[in-house]
């Protein structure tokens, strides 16, 4: 995510290496390189103009103090200014209204409006324990109205039926009806796009609000396009009174344009952003995080939520104790750990958010490969119960049978085993409290160091399980 601007303001970082001081000089030099930077991201120019200008006014007021460098002063300033340009805090959503509240989704067709809701959904669920009612007013588009039936189902929410041949206007009021009988504490309604924004659309989801009178209307688009992601929000804001916007696909926007314009030219926060096409991929739109993020100093706080959320950990505890009485660490285990990984987003997903991410290679990042670790899962799954706890007795014959069981070949069999080996070894080290004296090793290889603590994430060490993810360490 934002890789463009992650990668060019290391860049303006690295020139100011050396430098005793901020002057004029180098100041002028170093925003030269921030607003090529920002309209290489596609930020729209007047964002880029104001963005820049405030830096500039903050920089050469800037007192650096003995203990910061003038690289490090340069990047509070335009951490602080990336987080006020994206709207300080994260705004969350407004749901203090008698029940049902009503959401109402709104968008351009292809945007992921539809997914979206269903996110959302799960989002309400799991986070805020509420009862969430989902209606398509889509009755335009083929197959919309069953798209949104099938994603209801996958999350657990409830869905109020609806035909092609009914009114969007009439499936609006039904829904709110049936949401109230059925006490359902959260009613949102997708509704219709287009290829571009037309009066007809524009007439039929102001009737919508206007008769359903949501307490959130939310505005979905595709962060991959940029500045124009902006221009359409501002365009829609201005028929419709949009309380936030939710940016889908920003786990594949390598430039960061739309997150860093739509708030100064809609005035709408970002509330959330999707960051992969299942449906847990929705994040609550944090300014200072994503600011991190783009600085390159990783989003930790996200990532300790994240693993409070999804991992088992009970799974976790009992590997911990397991490692801690000197048990083995067999393969269950290590599909275990793999499991754990994809629920956190997979290793780029992980990677995305670890400090320190910017200053490894290309080569290295390239390398990553969520698909291999799912070939791994399904190469442990082929195997017997009894291979699982007994490796060694995995040979020739075995390796083959193996292979064609999860549809790969023999020489991914020996990979995964010899992957397998060298976490074996690294879980050894962690019997008897291990674990500390091999942070400490790591802490001296790792770029820029831990953070304060020692341990990863902030607090001295690992989160439950003893290592990362939970269990002991990573799986390549």
């Amino acid at each position: 995510m934002f890789d463009t601007l992650q990668e060019r303001f290391g860049e303006v970082i690295k020139s100011l290496r050396g430098q005793a001081r901020l002057t004029e000089d180098n100041i002028k030099e170093s925003l030269r390189e921030v607003r090529k930077a920002l309209l290489e991201a596609d930020v729209a120019l007047p964002v880029v103009r104001s963005f820049v200008d405030q830096v500039r006014e903050q920089a050469l007021g800037a007192e650096v103090t003995k203990s910061l460098t003038p690289g490090q002063v340069l990047i509070k300033i335009v951490n602080d200014e990336l987080v006020s340009l994206m709207g300080e805090a994260n705004e969350a959503l407004d749901l203090s209204a008698q029940p049902p509240a009503i959401i109402l989704m709104a968008g351009l067709q292809g945007s992921g409006k539809t997914t979206s809701t269903a996110k959302l959904a799960r989002f309400l669920q799991e986070r805020h324990k509420k009862k969430v009612m989902l209606a398509s007013c889509d009755v335009y588009r083929p197959a919309a109205i069953d798209q949104l039936r099938t994603l209801a189902d996958e999350v657990g929410a409830s869905f109020f039926p609806s035909t092609g041949a009914d009114q969007p206007l009439t499936i609006a009021k039904q829904a709110t009806e049936a949401a109230r009988k059925q006490f359902q504490d959260v009613l949102i309604i997708d509704t219709a796009g287009r290829l571009g924004i037309d009066e007809a659309m524009m007439a039929e989801i102001r009737g919508l609000h206007a008769a359903l009178k949501p307490v959130e209307t939310l505005f979905v688009v595709d962060s991959m396009t940029g500045q124009d992601a902006a221009n359409t929000a501002k365009a829609f804001n201005e028929a419709l009174p949009l309380t936030g916007v939710i940016l889908t696909k920003a786990d594949g926007d390598a430039r960061g344009g739309a997150a860093l314009s739509i708030r100064q030219i809609t005035g709408k926060p970002i509330k959330f952003l999707g960051v992969g096409e299942k449906t847990a991929a929705l994040e609550p739109f944090h300014p200072e995080r994503v600011a991190s993020r783009i600085l390159g100093m990783g989003d930790v706080v996200s990532l300790v939520e994240e693993m409070q959320q999804k991992v088992d950990h009970e799974k976790a505890e009992k590997l911990a104790k397991k490692l801690h009485k000197g048990k083995g660490f067999d393969l269950t285990d290590f599909r275990d750990q793999l499991q754990q990984m994809n629920k956190l987003g997979g290793m780029s997903g992980l990677m995305d958010k670890l400090p320190g991410m910017g200053q490894i290679p290309d080569k290295v990042k390239k390398q990553v490969n969520d698909k291999e670790m799912t070939k791994l899962i399904a190469i442990v799954d082929s195997m017997t119960l009894k291979e699982r706890s007994y490796p060694q007795i995995i040979k020739g014959s075995r390796r083959r049978r193996i292979a064609m069981g999860s549809g790969t070949q023999v020489q991914d069999v020996n990979k995964l085993l010899k992957q397998f080996t060298q976490m074996q070894k690294m879980m050894k080290k962690m019997k008897g409290g291990g674990m500390a004296k091999m942070m400490r090793q790591m802490q001296g290889q790792m770029p820029g160091g831990l953070p304060p603590g020692g341990g990863f994430p902030p607090g001295g060490g690992f989160p439950p399980g003893g290592g990362f993810p939970p269990g002991g360490g990573m799986p390549f």
